[in-house]
């Protein structure tokens, strides 16, 4: 309702000044949050209007509250200097709105949004970093979907890059494999966990003699022939590693709808059809000298050329060899950039090409997820030809995000181009005690640095499932000691909520271009800025209902509460008090438009931890069930229904589900 009360307000400002002064060109009216809650809930700058409206801000603001005239929700407006509108929510009415859990529709922008995330190469185990791009992905998804937005979900899967070229390497050449050998071992359980390590062995075997990495280009080269040995090899290893991902994240709740592959983008001839629009357009040019002989290459992004002798900037079909992006080697094959040119194309349904499709992997509530195939099943969800974008890769892969974007404006796409996001984050590491709890031998270096550095190269890093796992126990041996009295299965249950809770929360909390450094004992805390703490809020207010025996879920149906006691508990002297808890409230679907505008899921967790904060404040000052007033009490009661069902769904919409005890 906050952000409902809000868009009200702002659009009859509007209204009211573009009455009063016709013809001005007004700007947009920027509604902020007051220091303190006894001021008002809505805090309007009016120094924005002072100029095009040629009046001081203290007149405008005077003019605005005296003629806006009434409007629903809102109490009262008062003008403080230097030319504020400070502007009060009528709390009876905001109250009684949340009481029947209005939330009035906003408009939405059409079309489907598509959300790239996970993106794993399916060349060993899942780690650490690769969950934070999950969970951050996952969350956008599931902010959108709270706001009302249609989203598909889409894992991309580059199994026929480096990454892939490098396990083939190292089963054929140095393990000296045959293919029914990888076959038996792929079939194993954990057969992601044996690529991780033999990864790292071939980046020591290339080491040893640089010859070796000839063994790699010749191994890409037979890849993006379908009909070879080596292209069935790596099939083998990406679709083995590639379920074992899919098996990971779904311990999580992180789904897909589909799996779009890169060796689908080659053998359908999605980058043909790519290269020859590119060509045509003049997007990419060929090198017939220099270190980039015999190459196509494209500007860089964001580089032009200087007109000699002027100084003036400008584009230029002449491209310097230090700003050329290599797109097509010079042996022909074609680079990751390429055929994400050609994928993006396909995605806003620019190519004229489609993919096959098969189902691929099952989820427990029966949804299906699909991969691209060259021959696939007749009926088969519309997947690509979306209105939005957004991709969820980290900072590194800044440049090749900016290259496929201005690809786009090259074809003339500048639509697409203009709704493409690049969802940037920043690396996972580890502290020092996180990385000793995980059994790595650490240098006196290592013990006192801030974080450690995770590389999958080395071997050096946390699988995701060996994380998950060590949360669960971590988690479950403070159950134990909690609750002797659930079963085995209940205890691992709930420590597996608490774990789930703890990781999603941790990975949630940081802004996006935070490095995070991850910690077992700050992730599981029952105390602070954690997932537990939240979780903890939600159990304590359901106890309250239980020990009350009334149902949650319906006491707004039963209860007596009016607006007449919201008016009485929530008006007046100290009822700043319970506002602030109200008004923290009313704002998730507020927090949940900021999150998907700024594309920051961290405002989310920062919400679901003020309102888990207010709350056990509110729960400490005020005995609710040893209440002798009735009319207060039931007051009470609804305080606590309203909290509990506003951090349920908030932490729903982080993937975080809450456990019947703590």
């Amino acid at each position: 309702m906050y952000r409902y009360l809000e868009q009200r307000l702002a659009g009859r400002l509007l209204e009211f000044l573009k009455l009063h002064y016709p013809g001005a060109s007004l700007p947009k009216v920027v509604i902020e949050p007051p220091p303190k809650v006894e001021l008002g809930d809505f805090a309007i700058p009016v120094f924005p209007f002072a100029k095009p409206l040629r009046a001081a801000p203290l007149k405008i603001a005077e003019a605005i509250r005296a003629g806006v005239g009434p409007i629903e929700g809102i109490a009262e407006m008062q003008v403080a200097p230097p030319g504020y509108l400070n502007v009060k929510i009528d709390r009876a009415w905001m109250a009684s709105a949340l009481a029947a859990d209005q939330e009035p529709p906003t408009s939405m922008a059409a079309g489907k949004i598509l959300v790239e995330h996970t993106s794993i190469n399916p060349n060993k185990a899942a780690h650490i970093g690769h969950l934070r791009n999950a969970i951050l992905g996952d969350t956008f998804v599931r902010l959108l979907r709270y706001a009302g937005r249609e989203v598909d979900i889409q894992n991309y899967i580059d199994n026929t890059g480096v990454q892939v070229a490098d396990v083939v390497v190292g089963f054929t050449h140095i393990e000296k494999k045959s293919r029914v050998e990888i076959e038996a071992l792929a079939s194993q359980p954990r057969f992601d966990y044996y690529c991780w390590d033999l990864y790292a062995r071939v980046s020591q075997w290339y080491a040893q003699d640089k010859e070796n990495l000839k063994a790699r280009s010749q191994t890409l080269h037979n890849i993006e022939d379908a009909n070879s040995e080596t292209a069935a090899i790596a099939e083998v290893i990406s679709t083995a590693v590639l379920r074992r991902h899919l098996e990971t994240m779904d311990r999580l709740d992180i789904e897909y709808d589909f799996l779009p592959r890169e060796s689908e983008i080659l053998h359908l001839h999605f980058w043909d059809a790519a290269f020859t629009k590119l060509k045509e357009a003049g997007v990419l040019t060929y090198e017939a000298q220099g270190k980039n002989k015999g190459c196509w290459v494209m500007r860089r992004a964001g580089t032009t050329s200087t007109t000699e002798g002027t100084g003036e900037t400008e584009q230029s079909d002449q491209i310097s060899e230090e700003d050329q992006k290599v797109i097509v080697r010079s042996n022909g094959t074609v680079g990751y950039v390429g055929k994400d040119i050609a994928y993006h194309m396909w995605k806003f349904g620019l190519l004229g090409r489609d993919f096959a499709y098969r189902k691929f992997y099952r989820y427990p509530n029966q949804h299906d997820c699909w991969i691209s195939a060259m021959q696939g099943e007749k009926d088969h969800p519309h997947f690509g030809d979306v209105a939005e974008i957004y991709n969820v890769i980290d900072a590194r892969q800044s440049e090749a995000q900016n290259t496929v974007i201005e690809a786009l404006r090259g074809l003339g796409h500048n639509e697409a181009a203009d709704h493409y996001t690049h969802f940037s984050y920043e690396m996972v590491a580890l502290t020092p005690r996180c990385a000793a709890e995980l059994g790595y031998t650490l240098s006196d270096e290592d013990k006192s640095r801030s974080y450690i550095e995770v590389s999958g190269r080395k071997g050096f890093g946390v699988k995701a499932d060996d994380l998950l796992d060590q949360l669960i126990v971590s988690a479950k041996h403070e159950v134990d000691s909690r609750h002797p009295q659930l079963t085995d299965g209940e205890r691992v249950s709930v420590a597996t909520q608490i774990a789930i809770g703890a990781l999603r929360y941790f990975m949630l909390k940081f802004t996006k271009q935070s490095v995070i450094a991850f910690d077992f004992k700050e992730a599981l805390s029952f105390e602070g800025e954690t997932g537990p703490y939240a979780q903890y809020a939600v159990v304590r207010a359901a106890s309250i209902f239980k020990k009350a025996a009334i149902d949650p879920d319906t006491f707004f149906q039963d209860s007596s509460v009016s607006s007449v006691a919201f008016t009485k508990f929530l008006t007046g002297d100290n009822a700043d008090e319970f506002w602030e808890l109200w008004l923290a409230a009313s704002k998730t679907s507020y927090i949940v438009n900021q999150c998907i505008s700024t594309t920051e899921p961290a405002y989310l967790a920062k919400h679901a931890f003020q309102l888990a904060q207010l709350f056990n404040a509110f729960y400490h000052r005020h005995p609710i069930l040893s209440e002798t007033d009735e009319s207060r009490k039931q007051f009470l009661l609804a305080t606590v229904a309203i909290v509990r069902r506003e951090l349920i769904r908030t932490l729903a919409v982080m993937g975080i589900t809450v456990p019947p005890v703590m």
